[in-house]
């Protein structure tokens, strides 16, 4: 029988279970593959132990045996998540320059927001050379969906769930403008949803307005939300729409990158 080893000290307020589970995914990184009985010895625990910690990887396909012998090495799980990092990743380097080029363009803050539970998240911004700008940095943050541009764009894109539990909870209040009813934020989805594109007058900060609209990729989902940030003198409601035209184009070439087939693309 194999004996237990004493386990290296884990910090406080971690999962014995978890860590031990992202241990073994560790080790396995570093060789190509581990018996039971090797894992047991590096992580300190019993053999059954680390049996059950296997199999459950397995289940998830985050481990798979070799072969007879009853080795275990990565699996393609593992292939899956990694390659939803590197997906994300291309989109900040493709989104980057989407930005860019639109800041170039409308001289003006641009950003691409990502959905992110409860919260839209910038991941990138470029600004125009105005004297007076959009001052505050947004790369980063997470930005309220109720009262932003990019935030309405993607809940109203997001699962029935997700949007049910931002319209049940309390709305916060930013600005005089900000809508907290949410039988309002309900109809501002539905009309977000109809005319495909969002926007914010003096919602989040006073004096500022924001226009959004979505970034879809292979499939056509949303996948991020591209807008454009000024001073409410600079972007009057009155033209809305006309930076709408070019948000389409800035969001369709990203869109592209991602995978994204236009249907009169397709048609042709």
């Amino acid at each position: 029988m194999d004996r237990e080893r004493t386990e290296r000290p884990m910090e406080p307020g971690l999962v014995q279970s978890v860590d031990r589970a992202a241990r073994i995914l560790e080790l396995l990184s570093e060789q190509p593959a581990m018996g039971v009985s090797e894992v047991s010895r590096e992580l300190g625990v019993h053999r059954s132990t680390a049996f059950r910690l296997l199999a459950t990887l397995e289940a998830r396909n985050l481990v798979e045996q070799v072969d007879v012998r009853g080795d275990y090495r990565l699996g393609l799980g593992v292939l899956r998540m990694a390659g939803a990092l590197t997906a994300r990743s291309d989109l900040t380097r493709d989104a980057q320059a989407c930005c860019d080029e639109m800041a170039g363009r409308l001289n003006e803050t641009m950003n691409v927001s990502i959905f992110d539970a409860d919260a839209a998240v910038t991941i990138t911004q470029a600004s125009g050379d105005q004297m007076i700008g959009v001052a505050r940095q947004y790369v980063g943050q997470r930005v309220p969906l109720h009262a932003t541009s990019t935030g309405k764009l993607l809940l109203a894109h997001a699962g029935l769930s997700e949007q049910q539990r931002v319209l049940t909870a309390p709305l916060e209040r930013f600005t005089a403008s900000t809508i907290v009813e949410p039988a309002q934020l309900a109809a501002e989805l539905e009309r977000v949803r109809e005319r495909g594109w969002a926007t914010a007058v003096a919602e989040w900060e006073e004096g500022t307005n924001a226009v959004a609209v979505p970034v879809r990729g292979a499939g056509g989902a949303v996948i991020a939300a591209l807008s454009v940030t000024a001073p409410s003198y600079r972007l009057p409601e009155s033209g809305f729409e006309d930076v709408v035209a070019a948000l389409r184009e800035g969001a369709d070439d990203l869109g592209a990158r991602s995978g994204y087939l236009r249907p009169e693309s397709a048609a042709h």
